[in-house]
């Protein structure tokens, strides 16, 4: 897993949201082996991440510092007293009995149709369209100014990824298509790489936006549209970051006149590996006193760690929702070399409000979802 830090430019933090995804980002953040700072980014628009729509994850980046460190996950979670009252609202139905652990297969080249249909829709037939091979290729922009050239169509096998951002983005308000065209013309593209609609599963619209005034335009600032749609594992999504993603599925950006901006698609070949039971609300309540779970930032927050101590002193600590979602590797692990994970391994999106008796706070975090990734996790205490 891996993960890309923005600077302070606008160009810089676009091309953070181009590279970054939430759930190799989480990963990542949960490894054991890695203690990590927190630096602020500020977002603007998509590749990789949010804009108005969705706040699922603007938000600093937490950045490894060391090779090694023990008990990391203790750094991204309050330390509850013991007269914190922990709750669970949830209904008992909220989580399914068991789900299914998966297992990445050995990479495959792309079919040839769908090479050629990913080029098309990028609009680059002129560039040549490559035959399928298990060896990635790249479409490269012309040089900057400083010579500099960058991927625009890339085809990874070994990632079994096809992703494409288009070099010269429109930040045009006018025309920008609407949720409903959006999600319609989303689905008519997956279906031209091979993806028919009862294996994805819709997730929640994205809009990027340009800065007030930017480019001569004051309206509301949505200069593209987009949507994540997810593939879907036993009915169960994988986890998004809101823009144009890397989580296996296909991800889709339309600018002005319905322009493809950018697209994503994700799609090893899994089978079924173990179906493990998940975890009780007493087990999920006790991992998180034992501070197995990660607080995940607010959007352009600069005090995370901070908020950490405050929620460590809340009187009641409520679970409001509990979602499971699938990501990519194993929750508290961390891959190495860039190496795609073995496993596919569901985890737990967890909201919940802390009380502190004048005052609440709403809180997102991320918690192990199985029975024995929890006794996993805690054991190595």
């Amino acid at each position: 897993m891996h993960f890309n830090v923005g600077a302070g430019t606008k160009g810089e933090r676009r091309e953070f949201k181009r590279r970054n995804l939430f759930g190799r980002f989480i990963m990542n953040l949960v490894s054991c082996a890695l203690p990590v700072a927190l630096v602020t980014l500020s977002l603007m628009r998509f590749p990789f991440t949010i804009a108005t729509t969705i706040l699922a994850f603007v938000i600093g980046v937490l950045v490894p510092i060391f090779a090694r460190a023990t008990n990391s996950l203790e750094r991204f979670a309050p330390d509850f007293s013991t007269n914190t009252a922990i709750l669970w609202q949830p209904p008992t139905m909220s989580l399914p009995k068991s789900l299914w652990i998966y297992k990445r297969l050995p990479p495959q080249p792309f079919l040839a149709s769908v090479i050629s249909n990913a080029i098309a829709i990028a609009s680059l037939q002129d560039r040549g369209i490559p035959k399928p091979s298990t060896n990635d290729f790249f479409i490269w922009s012309p040089p900057d100014s400083c010579g500099v050239r960058h991927s625009i169509f890339s085809i990874m096998p070994a990632k079994t990824e096809i992703s494409y951002c288009s070099p010269n983005q429109s930040l045009s308000t006018d025309y920008v298509p609407n949720d409903e065209t959006v999600k319609k013309r989303a689905f008519d593209l997956a279906s031209q790489l091979g993806l028919g609609a009862r294996w994805l599963i819709p997730q929640n619209i994205f809009c990027s936006s340009n800065s007030p005034g930017y480019d001569g335009k004051t309206t509301n600032g949505c200069c593209a549209r987009g949507i994540f749609l997810s593939r879907n594992l036993d009915g169960v999504a994988f986890y998004s970051n809101g823009g144009v993603d890397e989580a296996d599925g296909f991800s889709v950006e339309f600018g002005s006149h319905c322009q493809v901006r950018a697209f994503s698609l994700v799609w090893p070949n899994l089978e079924r590996s173990q179906n493990c039971k998940t975890a009780s609300p007493q087990e999920i309540i006790y991992c998180l006193r034992e501070r197995r779970f990660i607080v995940i930032p607010n959007p352009d927050e600069e005090t995370y760690f901070e908020r950490l101590k405050n929620l460590s002193k809340a009187k009641t600590f409520t679970i409001t929702k509990i979602t499971p979602l699938y990501g990519e590797g194993v929750f508290g692990e961390a891959s190495t070399n860039d190496i795609p994970p073995k496993f596919i391994v569901p985890f737990a999106e967890i909201e919940a409000v802390a009380s502190f008796g004048s005052n609440n706070s709403t809180v997102k975090l991320i918690s192990p979802v199985l029975s024995s990734e929890i006794a996993r996790l805690i054991g190595k205490k």
